[in-house]
């Protein structure tokens, strides 16, 4: 009879043991108060966020729904954009990509350069300007621009010509609607002046453009 019960809790003993066991393997245990795993040392912040498609989300928050915004004004302190757009130099195709970064929220510096292709002659346009706006709640963000740069034209080879690089103002303004907290696209209507000389004649002459681009803009917040 002892040696009965001794073997049955050996085997309770066993039964116990497994089951803690398949337990700590399944789901260690976590400190409540500070949310931090008491098998790994990781908190909840330090989790990655698995959707049901199985990817991990680079931002968490946007995981349940992709395409809100966080209530408040839009930030822009710190903040790094990229904007590869396209659009027209006066009736010509232009191409353009933009880097822009904005030391307090009023206030961005933004270096650009563009491709204007044509048959006959091409246009290489790169500026730095100065993006000034008030930042305000909701999607819509409007702004105002000026820059100054250098336009460079390069005749082609049915034109016997040398390139020709001449100065440019531009100003004018844009609208950014954001689509999620770090995209948004972008429109914006630039006038241009481009001074330079002309053949044959004395003094400089100024050319008057419009440029019309739509763009996407892709921000990343930068550690201050």
């Amino acid at each position: 009879m002892t040696a009965t019960r001794t073997a049955l809790g050996a085997a309770v003993c066993c039964l116990t043991l497994g089951a803690m066991a398949a337990r700590a393997d399944v789901a260690p245990e976590h400190d409540a108060a500070t949310g931090t795993s008491v098998a790994t040392g990781t908190t909840a912040a330090d989790t990655p966020v698995i959707a049901a498609d199985g990817l991990e989300h680079l931002v968490p928050e946007l995981a349940a729904n992709p395409y809100a915004l966080e209530p408040g004004v839009r930030p822009y302190l710190n903040r790094l954009s990229i904007s590869p757009g396209f659009g027209l130099l006066g009736s010509q195709r232009l191409f353009v990509l933009r880097a822009a970064y904005n030391p307090n929220a009023w206030l961005g510096y933004e270096a650009s350069i563009g491709h204007n292709p044509s048959h006959s002659v091409q246009g290489i346009l790169h500026r730095f300007s100065a993006i000034v706006r008030r930042p305000l709640a909701g999607r819509f963000q409007p702004y105002a621009s000026a820059g100054y740069g250098m336009t460079i034209v390069l005749p082609g080879r049915s034109l016997n010509a040398d390139p020709v690089t001449k100065n440019a103002l531009t100003l004018g303004g844009g609208l950014e609607c954001f689509i999620r907290r770090d995209l948004a696209l972008r429109a914006e209507l630039l006038g241009m002046t481009v001074i330079g000389r002309q053949q044959y004649r004395q003094g400089t002459v100024a050319y008057e453009y419009r440029e019309a681009t739509i763009a996407l803009a892709f921000y990343r917040t930068l550690a201050p």
